[in-house]
């Protein structure tokens, strides 16, 4: 696929992350169409096969969770990547369970930010967030996933550790492979993966899953 083939609607009602998350992707040769506000952007908005969202969730008027709905109606199957600077869970799971691909807190690594583009633009369905999700839960070892489940209970690494009968740093160096196979940037994403793929049930969260686990 060619560069100027690839496009990213950018929505953010912050002129300066607007501005400066357009030249970032300008800066690597990709389409980006700025937008301040949801509405603007489902005005302009137009199905293409090689395109992405990049969605503020926090925007007066239209948030970008009611966005992501309306373009649902719409029929517009775009992969949405939701950044926000209030990463609480309830948010994060409306998100991946209406389809979000990724969701990234701001202030956002770049890199983090461009890798979570140019996967969106390389899928070849779009709109399959929990899909993914899924996937990323089946590739973890039993390990992995005997840490992964008290984890996102929100039990601290000294409770993990002395559940599982191993020394705090082995649930450090398992809570680090978790995060990077379910490509989680902070633990409330991945609180809302693994409640939006069934995993575990909001009601078993303890804190809401806020906390950083780390005891």
């Amino acid at each position: 696929m060619k560069p100027q083939e690839q496009r990213v609607y950018v929505v953010d009602d912050d002129p300066g992350m607007l501005d400066s998350t357009v030249w970032l992707l300008e800066s690597v040769g990709i389409q980006a169409l700025p937008f301040t506000s949801g509405q603007a952007f489902l005005d302009a908005c137009a199905p293409s096969p090689h395109a992405c969202v990049l969605l503020d969730v926090r925007m007066p008027g239209m948030g970008g969770l009611h966005v992501q709905e309306a373009m649902r109606q719409r029929g517009l199957d775009l992969p949405v990547i939701f950044v926000s600077g209030h990463a609480d869970v309830p948010i994060v799971v409306r998100a991946f369970r209406a389809g979000a691909v990724d969701f990234i807190e701001k202030p956002y690594n770049e890199q983090l930010l461009l890798d979570s583009v140019q996967q969106a633009l390389s899928r070849a369905t779009p709109g399959n967030g929990l899909d993914a999700v899924r996937e990323r839960l089946a590739s973890l070892t039993p390990r992995e996933r005997d840490v992964l489940l008290p984890l996102v209970q929100g039990y601290t690494n000294r409770e993990i550790a002395e559940q599982l009968g191993v020394s705090i740093k082995t649930v450090d160096l398992y809570r680090s492979r978790v995060m990077k196979r379910m490509q989680a940037e902070h633990l409330p994403a991945l609180v809302g993966m693994a409640i939006a793929a069934g995993l575990v049930d909001a009601l078993d969260v303890r804190g809401n899953g806020n906390g950083n686990g780390r005891g």
